[in-house]
């Protein structure tokens, strides 16, 4: 009885046999055989940070060993001669790197090709991909974030400000060395005159970092992406229009000219320099070169401010102003004889104007004639009776202005 159940077991033994085996073999990997060469070919030379790219790898039986032919190149180290067929469907490949992530590590071919992700992180540096099966292998090189960037282009919006500055937008383009623009990489920026906001900037999508630069005076600006740096063109403040604006005498009397004295600055070219009085009045001095003066005369006791606004050929003004202070003229009045007898001539005599411009002066007597008004300083009257008698005077300046009055008085015999 013990035989026979030995027999029937050692009988189901036998054909349970079979079946173990190929489950056992079902669990270990199909690997390259010998002689099979790995090409890898990364759609591109360079990786963003925290961004991934595509990784082909084709995997040919006593295949030839190539570059591959995407825009980025893969370098195997198992060569082999002949025309090569793809491997079995199912042969398994493991991927390393030594910067980042494979996903997956693993992976099994379909028609003699595989293709897996490398996934950058927020670090920067050269990335060794490794992929392997059986005794083949092969390698290739990926530069992520700013290891992969080749050039810097700096441009600068406008590239001249006015007198006064202002601001101005810096773009840093980052490419790699197949000219791709590169995206995720920060860029610094740094300038020798003002400031730049913000001082690091991180690329877009088409590989342009952008900044803002304030500055009044010239200044360079330059852009660094990893070890690569560029200095952009000057951006270039004009020179101040002019140097200088004064009055002489910066105090005085109505009527009497104050000459205004308008430097231009060094090297500026000026299209026209207007001078305002601060009385209404104003005038073009036109494209001047150098040091002008213009008079100018005010009708009026006051403090007046004078402004010169100079306006280059790109149309940008600077202006520069300054203060004098007018009085009344101090007139006077006097008489040729102060007791002139009846029907006998008497000069009156304005005094106290000085240098004064002026335009006429108005008389008022009250002896029942007049008023009357002439251009010279004096006026000559006959009285016609006797007694006191009391004149008036009010000069006027060129422009229309009373610039001072002065009274006097006779004792008519």
């Amino acid at each position: 009885m013990v035989t026979q159940r030995s027999t029937v077991i050692g009988f189901l033994s036998l054909i349970a046999l079979p079946f173990a085996l190929l489950a056992a073999c079902d669990k270990v990997p199909l690997l390259a055989p010998t002689g099979t060469v790995i090409s890898l070919i990364p759609v591109t030379t360079t990786v963003s940070l925290n961004s991934e790219v595509t990784i082909i790898a084709t995997v040919i039986e006593n295949g030839a060993a190539s570059a591959g032919t995407g825009t980025g190149s893969g370098t195997t180290t198992t060569s082999r001669t002949g025309a090569g067929t793809p491997v079995q469907n199912g042969t398994l490949i493991s991927f390393t790197t030594t910067l980042g992530r494979i996903e997956p590590s693993e992976a099994r071919t379909h028609n003699g090709q595989v293709s897996v992700k490398l996934i950058s992180g927020g670090a920067s540096g050269t990335a060794t991909i490794t992929a392997f099966s059986g005794g083949a292998s092969s390698t290739t090189q990926l530069k992520i974030g700013t290891a992969g960037v080749k050039t810097v282009l700096l441009t600068t919006t406008p590239q001249a400000l006015g007198a006064s500055g202002g601001t101005v937008q810096v773009v840093a383009t980052v490419t790699d060395d197949g000219g791709n623009p590169i995206s995720g990489v920060p860029v610094t920026f740094a300038t020798d005159k003002g400031s730049v906001s913000p001082s690091t900037a991180t690329t877009d999508g088409n590989g342009n970092a952008t900044a803002t630069l304030t500055t009044s005076a010239t200044a360079k600006v330059t852009a660094t992406a990893g070890t690569i740096s560029s200095t952009a063109a000057t951006v270039t403040v004009n020179s101040r229009a002019l140097a200088g604006f004064s009055a002489s005498p910066t105090a005085t009397s109505a009527g009497t000219p104050v000459t205004f004295t308008v430097t231009p600055a060094a090297g500026a070219n000026l299209s026209n320099v207007r001078v305002d009085f601060g009385d209404g009045s104003s005038q073009n001095l036109g494209a001047i070169s150098a040091a002008q003066t213009v008079p100018h005369a005010y009708n009026a006791s006051g403090n007046y401010t004078a402004t010169a606004t100079a306006t280059d050929v790109s149309g940008d003004a600077g202006t520069l102003s300054t203060t004098v202070i007018i009085g009344s003229l101090p007139v006077t009045l006097s008489a040729s004889s102060p007791s002139p007898l009846v029907n006998t001539p008497v000069t009156f005599t304005v005094g106290g104007i000085g240098t004064a411009q002026i335009d006429h002066f108005e008389w008022t007597l009250d002896d029942g004639t007049g008023p009357f008004t002439t251009t010279a300083a004096q006026l000559t009257h006959t009285f016609t009776q006797r007694g006191a008698k009391n004149i008036h005077v009010d000069v006027f300046g060129v422009g229309g202005g009373k610039l001072g009055s002065a009274n006097t008085a006779v004792s008519v015999n």
